[in-house]
């Protein structure tokens, strides 16, 4: 198991940035591949990014391509999610998630630890 801990969710105005963080510790963070998914009330939780165990492989979301990079950063053991030109439609909680894989994968049930969530709130 790994623990993860997000930060960096808050209230901002459409159109601005927040950046996502989420530190890992436990098992070999490096070893996996890495998500960050999010939900909205009455909605299901969705992947929104993930990226492969050393970086080169990354997946997107549809709707936030051009506007969200997600990257890590080995040494420090942690990912994180860069959201720009955020919508009112991103308004959601955010988690950061460790795959059982190296590879990305877009299956929920691959990602077996699960941080608890940052709110982001983005307003009109």
């Amino acid at each position: 198991q790994v623990q993860l801990v997000e930060s960096g969710g808050g209230l901002v105005q459409a159109g601005g940035s927040l950046r996502l963080s989420c530190a890992a510790s436990g098992r070999a963070f490096s070893n996996y591949a890495m998500g960050w998914f999010r939900q909205s009330p009455g909605k299901e939780r969705d992947l929104v990014a993930a990226i492969s165990w050393r970086g080169g492989t990354t997946y997107y979301l549809d709707s936030v391509k051009g506007r969200f990079t997600i990257s890590r950063d080995n040494e420090k053991n942690t990912v994180s999610l860069q959201m720009n030109s955020l919508k009112p439609e991103d308004t959601a909680v955010y988690y950061c998630a460790a795959a059982i894989t190296p590879t990305v994968t877009r299956r929920t049930a691959d990602f077996a630890s699960w941080g608890q969530g940052t709110q982001v709130t983005v307003s009109s």
